[in-house]
């Protein structure tokens, strides 16, 4: 169990990595898409689909590295008040419904991939690149985001983490 929990933290880390490339490769075709229709006076062709496509792969891509460094949204009110067992079952109750919501969406992006893939479908732009590959960044942030969830819960079932990462409480 603890070689599957390393293994999937080792996987979030190389997302967080493959996002944050993503986004400087965006930034840089931003500066090209820039140069090329103001200084060079060109049309650009490919540019806006590239940076779309780049930042919707980083939002879901790197998803799992930001849910293995708590870096979601989080209001910590009531588990900074609740004791030990209450706040325990509130992080798995949680991590539960929220990675039931990502199996739901994996399981509807599966469905959208394949249809863009075994149709041959392209954009319908001058460009025209082949969907299925910008639509994979979907099913494949999701699904890595479930492992992530799974192994949050195991590192919380096993005692690996506190709930929430936060210290016990002490004791009035």
């Amino acid at each position: 169990m603890t070689r599957f929990i390393d293994s999937v933290r080792g996987l979030s880390r190389l997302c967080g990595i493959l996002a944050a490339l993503l986004l400087l490769a965006s930034a840089l075709v931003v500066c090209q898409l820039v140069f090329v229709r103001y200084v060079l006076n060109a049309s650009a062709i490919w540019q806006h689909e590239f940076v779309t496509f780049s930042l919707i792969a980083s939002t879901f891509l790197g998803s799992p590295y930001l849910l293995l460094n708590r870096g979601h949204v989080n209001v910590d009110l009531l588990p900074l008040y609740l004791g030990g067992r209450p706040r325990f079952a509130l992080a798995l109750l949680a991590a539960a419904i929220s990675l039931a919501f990502c199996l739901i969406l994996l399981w509807a992006s599966v469905f959208w991939w394949h249809e863009a893939w075994a149709g041959g479908w392209h954009a319908e732009t001058v460009w025209a690149p082949v969907l299925w590959i910008p639509r994979a960044a979907l099913p494949i942030g999701l699904g890595l985001l479930s492992l992530q969830y799974i192994a949050d819960i195991l590192a919380l079932l096993t005692g690996r983490e506190a709930p929430f990462g936060l210290p016990k409480p002490e004791a009035p």
